[in-house]
């Protein structure tokens, strides 16, 4: 049965179609042969290759991510006659590259594009695969423009696998037959990526974190981790998302069928879907089959910083393998091997930082998958380079919470990157900042449970300002401070019963270093999770005996008459009783009236005794 594209073809175009085998008989001798990106390599021009009995010498292969490109022995090693240049260390690369058969580069993917135009990276050969022409000769890229535009632009011959099953795509994708020198007809399934579903509880918990970061009308950039891309399953509830990203996956699909991807917030590309490539599924590759949503264009426009930080609320979200206590983070090695690459992390995580309203956000699980090491060290292990600066990285991620580096100092980072390490590891960890001169030697971390992310509530108060009242994390140390210093000495005296001209490492540790077993702190925050700033504090001390707990509250000058302290009051109060405290005691100045009314709203059963020093109250839920 023949092949009707076939047929058109040799119509059409009857000195350019051949078979794989004839098509590589372009290749001489010391040439360099480009090939197509991850979905689309054009896997039986490069079967075809390796398959020649008398290879061409001392040829190399240039490739970005390629995906089930390479054949691998029986025990796991790549099979191939030549020498490769990747800008991606692959899994089906990986071995050749510890073998030195492969050489990795890197590089930011969108300086790429520029090296290969100068000529400091020849291409002699383009190997790639398109969709079939059209009535005007125009074929399609399809999945994947990435660098491979730039390199079909300056390769000396360009060898095209034409796939029916590959899609017509819009943006800055097509290519006329006339600048293809080699039509190499195929009816193969376009290669699939499909992510395995997540079911660790860390992956899970890192997504909701990631997902609270997001905001209504984003515009979002998703690597191709795991983690990230699990975080899109918890947006359901968000509207006008839009993305402009290196690469979209699956994980896109459910946000586009419920009407959250509209784009209608993007301050470029309005409404559309921008990538440079896509790594899927065949439900992927047919919701892009014409659609005009979607528009691909060359991975040095779509991962340029000027253009990522002209997009509003930009946020970028990028996996990482491991990071040290002063935020440099590695993202292409691990313990000495090579995975990954660089991809556009860097400029994705600087252009977001330059977005209006932009966050760029780091994740990682605390530990190795199998629990002996953390991926947080006091400084990165040898073969672990700073892929990512200290001085760009934003929001890092991990199962035990959110840490957020910009503008802090050295003990404020290794004491919030601590604080998200996984429990067992931060003991050794605390042990190795003090040796480092990082932290002082009497520097603890209480708490060892994940960030109670559900304990989050946003309240709108009498002044019709709204804040953000949340379990407090040691990284409030300097804004409780700050708080303490607004309070008038009265105020400060009512919290600490005793005349305080100035407050204590240790005092500010117990407001927010704590256990959440028997002490509990929340705080109010006005302004968002990078700017915001601490304007009310309470917390909770429960006596073990009783099961009652003695509460008390800090709440800035500026901020007292508008229902602030009824809030903290009304979100403790829900905390204790989940965990079935009896109740809350408070000692009151007489003179602190509000306090005093405060107390008796907590709830129906409250009694109170005075003596000349306070006023005791007793709060039984």
């Amino acid at each position: 049965m023949s092949n009707p594209v076939v047929e058109v073809l040799k119509a059409q175009y009857p000195d350019k179609v051949k078979n794989a085998q004839q098509a590589l008989l372009a290749i001489e001798p010391g040439q360099r042969v480009f090939i197509g990106t991850a979905c689309a390599t054009p896997r039986t021009l490069v079967a075809a290759l390796e398959a020649l009995s008398n290879p061409p010498l001392d040829v190399e292969l240039v490739h970005f991510i390629t995906t089930n490109a390479f054949t691998q022995d029986e025990i796991g090693r790549t099979r191939t006659k030549y020498r490769h240049r990747t800008f991606f260390v692959s899994s089906d690369i990986r071995d050749a590259v510890m073998q030195g058969a492969a050489e990795y580069v890197p590089i930011q993917i969108s300086q790429v594009p520029e090296l290969i135009a100068r000529g400091s990276l020849p291409i002699d050969i383009a190997m790639i695969q398109v969709s079939p022409p059209d009535a005007f000769g125009y074929v399609s890229f399809g999945i994947s423009v990435d660098i491979t535009s730039s390199a079909v632009a300056a390769a000396k011959w360009v060898i095209a696998e034409v796939n029916p099953a590959m899609p017509r795509t819009q943006g800055d994708t097509t290519l006329h037959v006339r600048d293809i020198d080699v039509l190499v007809p195929v009816d193969t399934p376009v290669t699939e990526y499909i992510h395995i579903p997540v079911t660790e509880q860390e992956v899970q918990q890192i997504a909701r974190y990631i997902a609270g970061i997001i905001d209504d009308g984003s515009t979002l950039q998703i690597g191709l981790g795991r983690i990230p891309n699990e975080a899109l399953r918890y947006l359901a509830d968000r509207r006008d998302l839009g993305i402009h990203s290196d690469v979209i996956t699956d994980a896109i699909l459910p946000l586009l069928q419920h009407g959250i991807l509209t784009g209608q917030e993007k301050s470029q590309s309005k409404g559309k879907i921008v990538a440079s490539f896509a790594l899927g599924s065949r439900a992927l590759y047919d919701a892009m089959d014409g659609n005009a949503l979607f528009s691909l264009h060359s991975i040095s426009w779509v991962a340029n910083e000027e253009v990522i930080a002209a997009q509003h609320k930009m946020v970028s979200v990028s996996q990482a393998f491991s990071i040290d206590l002063t935020g440099q983070v590695c993202v292409d090695q691990f313990e000495g091997q090579l995975y990954g690459g660089l991809g556009a992390q860097v400029e994705f995580v600087r252009g977001t930082a330059r977005s209006k309203g932009g966050k760029p956000i780091v994740c990682m699980t605390s530990t190795t998958d199998d629990g002996a090491r953390s991926r947080i060290r006091a400084v990165l292990a040898p073969g672990e380079a700073a892929s990512l600066a200290r001085s760009d990285v934003h929001y890092v991620v991990t199962e035990f919470g959110i840490a957020y580096l910009h503008g802090k100092s050295i003990r404020e980072r290794a004491l919030t990157l601590i604080a998200v390490a996984h429990p067992k590891f931060r003991d050794k960890l605390l042990d190795e900042a003090k040796a480092l001169g990082f932290l002082e030697a009497s520097c603890t971390i209480n708490n060892v449970l994940p960030y109670p992310v559900e304990d989050e509530r946003k309240v709108e108060l009498r002044n019709r300002k709204t804040v953000t009242i949340r379990p407090a994390v040691v990284s409030d140390a300097g804004d409780i401070r700050s708080l303490f210093y607004r309070l008038p000495e009265h105020d400060r005296y009512t919290r600490f019963f005793r005349r305080v001209r100035s407050i204590s490492n240790n005092d500010v540790q117990r407001l927010c270093n704590v256990d959440y077993n028997l002490t509990v702190a929340f705080v109010a925050v006005h302004g968002s999770r990078e700017d915001g700033h601490v304007v009310g504090h309470g917390s909770y001390f429960v006596n073990p005996s009783s099961n009652i707990a003695e509460t008390a509250f800090m709440v800035d000058p500026a901020w007292q008459g508008v229902g602030l302290g009824g809030s903290l009051q009304k979100c403790m109060v829900e905390h204790a009783k989940k965990r079935g405290i009896r109740g809350f005691q408070a000692e009151i100045l007489p003179i602190n009236a509000s306090m005093v009314k405060l107390a008796r709203s907590c709830c129906e059963n409250v009694s109170m005794n005075s003596d000349e020093d306070a006023v005791h109250v007793t709060m039984i839920f």
